[in-house]
């Protein structure tokens, strides 16, 4: 498990408190959704620049994209 140090202005970090807000397993969740919420918009954005092309992809182009994505996915 990794410890992380957030610096915030102390009227955010005092209210983010009061609600609950700075809990190991909240905050654990909120950056899962940011993450998976990223992904998403990577590939709506993959999607929209496919779809911006005036000729088809060829077929190691498509495997390209592919590779790339699960990469990504790896990475993550």
């Amino acid at each position: 498990m990794s410890e992380i140090v957030l610096t915030l202005p102390d009227s955010l970090a005092q209210e983010a408190k009061a609600n609950g807000l700075l809990a190991p397993e909240l905050v654990a969740s909120l950056f899962r959704a940011e993450i998976r919420r990223r992904k998403v918009n990577r590939l709506f954005s993959a999607a929209d620049r496919l779809a911006e092309l005036d000729e088809p992809l060829s077929e190691s182009e498509v495997q390209d994209e592919i590779n790339a994505i699960r990469a990504d996915r790896k990475a993550d």
